[in-house]
């Protein structure tokens, strides 16, 4: 049995805010989709729970503890109902719930790889699942709201990529029997640390070499026809202008 990042109640306790926080995540954009109040409940547990109910179906820890502890449950619809009745206060906190966030994704990177991996998985699969944890809940809520997930998308910050490392840093401790509360604890950390670096610093994953993307030449032809519409424009009141001149 591998050692516990924290003690039962703490690492609970902390479960419990990576849980509310997501849902957060989750509850801000069914509003800015115009959701009503069940959507919004819906996208709140599903961005939640998502991650860790995958997890624990892939490597049969039924029934899932989204489940079996009410506190999981619960926990989102809390987040949901902030978010109706005070969704404009908590846009104004989003760099906030962005850090908080990071720390979620730091430790659910840890904690679902430990978990895979306890449950007879192999390294691999151990930091896939443990990548999954972290991050399914948000693919399946923008998946949900019709959107590209955002872990996707070109033009947002990393952010599969820091879960990514904090879950393969476990597994090489694993590999190397060095996994502690401490190892465990740099490994969110770093996860953590990474994923608040490529916010502040707008890091983004590499495209295919050399070629540009649909979206930006779409967005270059888009700029190109505003600004003739513009010279158009001008030119007419230019015109106009020396009529009257003229007359």
């Amino acid at each position: 049995m591998l050692q516990q990042l924290f003690n039962p109640s703490v690492q609970h306790t902390l479960d419990l805010i990576g849980i509310f926080v997501f849902a957060i995540s989750g509850a801000l954009l069914a509003v800015r989709k115009n959701f009503d109040v069940f959507g919004i409940a819906v996208l709140a547990e599903v961005t939640a729970l998502g991650g860790g109910l995958f997890r624990d179906l892939v490597i049969g820890a039924v029934p899932p503890a989204a489940f079996t502890d009410l506190g999981y449950f619960l926990t989102p619809l809390v987040a949901a109902l902030l978010v109706f009745f005070l969704h404009p206060q908590v846009e104004r906190i989003q760099t906030g719930v962005n850090v908080f966030d990071a720390a979620g994704l730091g430790l659910f990177c840890v904690s679902g790889t430990t978990k895979a991996y306890e449950y007879g998985l192999g390294l691999t699969a151990s930091a896939a699942l443990g990548l999954a944890t972290a991050v399914g809940g948000g693919v399946l809520r923008d998946v949900l709201a019709n959107e590209v997930p955002s872990l996707l998308r070109w033009d947002r910050d990393l952010y599969a990529v820091p879960a990514m490392v904090g879950a393969v840093l476990v597994v090489l401790c694993i590999r190397y029997d060095a996994l502690t509360p401490l190892t465990s604890a740099l490994a969110a950390a770093t996860a953590f640390a990474l994923r608040l670096l490529a916010m502040r610093f707008h890091w983004r994953a590499p495209r295919a070499w050399n070629r540009r993307s649909s979206a930006t030449e779409a967005e270059g032809r888009g700029e190109r026809r505003a600004e003739g519409r513009e010279d158009g424009r001008e030119d007419g009141r230019e015109d106009g202008r020396a009529h009257k001149a003229t007359a």
